[in-house]
């Protein structure tokens, strides 16, 4: 597995946990009310917001390497 490809892969993962962790977050403070969870929500989503455009960049600079 070349760099590249564990690049995107790492990226992926992350942004799946990040979608998790705000929405787990975002369930746990409308059941709770606690004020931790809705910091939690916003930092996981944030995350999320900032790998997104990340992940993109991260294509299209390495768009001519090859995968292996």
């Amino acid at each position: 597995m070349s760099l590249k490809s564990f690049h995107i892969f790492f990226i992926s993962v992350s942004g799946i946990m990040s979608l998790g962790l705000g929405a787990w977050s975002a369930r746990a403070y409308s059941i709770t009310g606690d004020g931790g969870f809705l910091t939690l929500s916003l930092v996981g989503f944030g995350a999320l917001a900032a790998l997104i455009p990340y992940g993109i960049w991260f294509l299209r600079k390495l768009k001519g390497w090859s995968y292996l």
